[in-house]
């Protein structure tokens, strides 16, 4: 039997910082500490040589608990539908109603971040509600 493993879950995008900072507010995650001997992440950049500057970057779980997320620059734009999503857990063990104003009142604050709300998917006889979103590269995650 396979045991239990720590994972990383890898994005690409245009703007490596940029879209590890949304995700920091989406999760309440953090940015490591930047390596030893560098006062931030700007100044360790700074000795990369130009090709390499903001091409990456991290962000944690202050609790080491939920995964890292690294963001690594790629040259090409998203062109399809994500194969693997991010579920926002937000709505668990909440019903109708009280579910529903949730997703809602979250969906609002990361608009207000720069998300997109793609559209709500309203509780039927099998599931409860959900609403699929985008972050500001537009790749696609759902509140739940």
């Amino acid at each position: 039997m396979a045991s239990v493993r720590k994972i990383q879950v890898t994005f690409d995008c245009a703007d490596p910082e940029r879209v590890a900072r949304f995700w920091c507010e989406v999760l309440g995650y953090v940015v490591p500490p930047p390596p030893d001997g560098f006062a931030s992440w700007a100044d360790y950049d700074r000795t990369q040589p130009e090709e390499r500057r903001g091409s990456s970057f991290a962000c944690m779980d202050p609790e080491g608990v939920g995964p890292r997320l690294y963001f690594q620059r790629v040259p090409e734009g998203k062109v399809v539908k994500n194969r693997v999503h991010v579920d926002v857990r937000v709505g668990t063990g909440l019903v109708g109603a009280e579910r529903l104003a949730t997703l809602e009142a979250e969906c609002a604050r990361l608009v207000a971040l720069g998300a997109v709300c793609q559209r709500v998917l309203l509780a039927d006889e099998e599931n409860e509600s959900c609403i699929v979103m985008e972050d500001v590269e537009g790749n696609e995650f759902c509140l739940d």
